[in-house]
């Protein structure tokens, strides 16, 4: 109580100290919530176990941090001290309540001392259980990213070598063109030689056609230069040049 007045007594004048152009909204934010740089360091892990105490609640720390000065007793007499301080002054009388209070915490106790090996057991079963789950989980999530990855670097060195298959297929554009290059001139010089040859032949059929007319031609105006007498006469000589050989020839034998 005594602080909330003390904080309603300080801050009207803190209030009025204030410049009357500033609004709440800017004293709101003139007082930011993190005052230090926020630091990026990873966080501790949380303790499995629970630190040491004595008596079942009483931190091993307050021991420790009185011992310096009071000794090992110190903790015990303070205690002690406080206790018989409050029933003397009648700040905590004691009551029915307070023996229903001693009756649960010694039920308690006795709970714990009893069944708290058991629970304890058990719950760290159900820890552990939970745990190798949660390891489970994470193992079958590390793989599944570990798989990833290896599939990224392969299909990073696929793309390393994707310049090499580019490479082969422009070739293989390049032999394919070459390639309808030579057919279509395969072809213009089968055409063109076809051609050719036929224009040769051609011009030789002519030639034969011309030679046959030309010797038939002769053959017809000699023969109709020919008469009956001069042939009868060219037979004669024929048949005595055939004699006079005939003659030779025997008189050779």
């Amino acid at each position: 109580m005594l602080v909330r007045l003390a904080l309603r007594g300080l801050a009207p004048a803190a209030l009025r100290s204030l410049a009357p152009a500033l609004s709440a909204g800017a004293v709101h934010i003139s007082r930011p919530l993190h005052t230090t740089q926020q630091h990026l360091a990873p966080v501790p892990p949380l303790p499995e176990t629970g630190g040491k105490v004595r008596h079942g609640v009483i931190p091993e720390e307050f021991f420790q941090f009185l011992y310096p000065k009071t000794g090992v007793t110190g903790p015990y007499m303070l205690g002690t001290g406080l206790l018989l301080y409050f029933l003397s002054k009648e700040i905590y009388v004691i009551n029915h309540e307070t023996l229903v209070g001693i009756s649960v915490v010694g039920l308690l106790i006795y709970a714990i001392k009893k069944f708290g090996g058991d629970f304890a057991a058990f719950a760290d079963k159900l820890i552990e259980e939970r745990v190798a789950a949660l390891t489970d989980v994470k193992d079958s999530k590390t793989n599944s990213l570990q798989k990833a990855i290896e599939n990224e670097k392969k299909e990073q060195w696929r793309v390393e070598g994707r310049h090499y298959l580019f490479d082969t297929k422009r070739n293989n554009v390049a032999m394919l063109l070459e390639t309808n290059y030579r057919e279509r001139l395969f072809t213009v010089y089968t055409e063109v030689k076809k051609r050719l040859d036929y224009q040769v032949a051609t011009q030789h059929f002519v030639r034969r056609k011309e030679q046959d007319h030309m010797i038939n031609w002769v053959e017809q105006n000699v023969r109709k230069s020919i008469t009956a007498q001069q042939e009868k006469e060219s037979i004669a000589k024929c048949i005595s040049d055939l004699k006079v050989l005939s003659k030779s020839a025997q008189a050779a034998v």
